[in-house]
């Protein structure tokens, strides 16, 4: 129910008179000074009088105000991928990691540093070698940041101990190698030891840094002298490709001079043992034809006599046959014999002995029928 409707009994919802209408707006003033009043009687201070008297100043509640606000400017958030580097009144405390921390205002200072981003420092420079050259180096390290309370609190600037620490590292390895040594054949030896001097002389500053990859990014020599150079390289690349096609070369010919050799090896390994179990051969059958010999040796030596005469005249095409106390020499034309019996064979289509066994069957008949006459002429006489 409204206050001034009717029945409300005209209650001023602002504390105004029982039975008085005020119809104005609140005192904002006197709803003050009763908050005031009431907040006093709640600490210990006085009630205050009258409207127009003045209360005490709310100490109490800015303390509280005060305090609350301190407390709450102490909390701060540590992420996952960070550190919190806690110095009480300036002096080391302690290393906070990830989660909700709460530290004094104004007596704790916390610095916050990242542990896991990785960054690039790069380093340029001319720089001097070992046989008195120059060289144009480019040079990126990325490193992270190891132990925060190092980083923060034992080098006053760490970046720029690492620029002086790398450029100091890079140029005790340059100097130690060649020209070419740094230009081509030795920049992976020239990235891992300038990587390992760095680390030593991180960890010997405190710095809290660690060097994850050192990369030798260009190494040239000087502009002044480029053109000779590339002439020096393109001469060195050539060295490489002739070598390259004679090891190619070499790697065609030689197995095939091997195996030439394997084959030489092999035939004259068979020649050998043909030749052995040949003479092997001979020697069993010289051995059983000895027995024969011994057995009877005029049948024997006839035998041989007529093999003897096979052989040649298997090879001859021409006999010239001389009787003994004739004048004339009997001329066996062989090869029209040959061909005379083969052309014959031919006309026939029958199978016939081999013609030189023919042949040579004939002569032999025709020379025993004359060593016959000769025997039993000498018989005779």
């Amino acid at each position: 129910m409204a206050w001034n409707e009717p029945g409300g009994n005209n209650k001023d919802p602002w504390g105004g008179g029982g039975g008085k209408r005020n119809d104005g707006p609140p005192d904002l003033d006197e709803l003050l000074r009763k908050l005031q009043q009431k907040l006093n009687g709640l600490f210990g201070g006085g009630s205050g009088s009258g409207a127009s008297g003045g209360g005490r100043f709310p100490w109490s509640l800015v303390l509280i105000v005060v305090a609350v606000l301190y407390g709450l400017l102490g909390f701060y958030q540590v992420n996952a991928n960070e550190s919190a580097v806690v110095l009480r009144l300036g002096k080391y405390h302690s290393t906070e990691t990830s989660g909700l921390h709460w530290n004094p205002p104004l007596i704790d200072t916390v610095t916050k540093v990242n542990m896991t981003e990785v960054r690039t420092e790069r380093t340029t420079g001319q720089m001097l070698t070992e046989d008195a050259s120059i060289v144009d180096v480019v040079l990126q390290v990325q490193w992270h940041i190891d132990d925060a309370e190092s980083f923060v609190l034992r080098v006053r600037d760490p970046l720029k101990s690492l620029q002086e620490a790398t450029d100091s590292a890079l140029r005790h390895v340059v100097g130690s190698l060649t020209l070419n040594g740094v230009i081509s054949q030795n920049r992976t030896q020239v990235s891992a030891d300038t990587q390992a001097r760095l680390q030593d002389y991180l960890d010997l500053y405190q710095t809290g840094i660690r060097v994850d990859v050192v990369n030798l990014t260009d190494a040239k020599a000087p502009r002044e002298v480029q053109d000779a150079f590339d002439d020096v390289v393109r001469a060195r690349e050539d060295e490489v490709r002739l070598q390259n096609e004679a090891q190619a070369y070499a790697n065609q010919v030689i197995p095939v001079a091997r195996g030439q050799a394997q084959r030489m090896i092999e035939e004259a390994e068979a020649y050998k043992s043909r030749v052995v179990e040949s003479a092997r051969g001979e020697a069993v059958r010289f051995e059983k034809l000895l027995a024969e010999y011994e057995r009877a040796p005029q049948v024997t030596r006839e035998r041989l006599y007529l093999d003897a005469v096979q052989q040649v005249m298997a090879n001859a095409s021409k006999v010239m046959v001389d009787v003994e106390g004739g004048n004339n020499m009997m001329y066996l034309p062989l090869d029209k014999l040959a061909q005379q019996s083969g052309s014959q064979a031919v006309q026939r289509k029958d199978v016939s002995p081999t013609v030189v066994d023919e042949i040579y069957q004939r002569v032999l008949d025709r020379l025993s029928a004359e060593a016959a006459n000769r025997r039993r002429n000498q018989n005779v006489r």
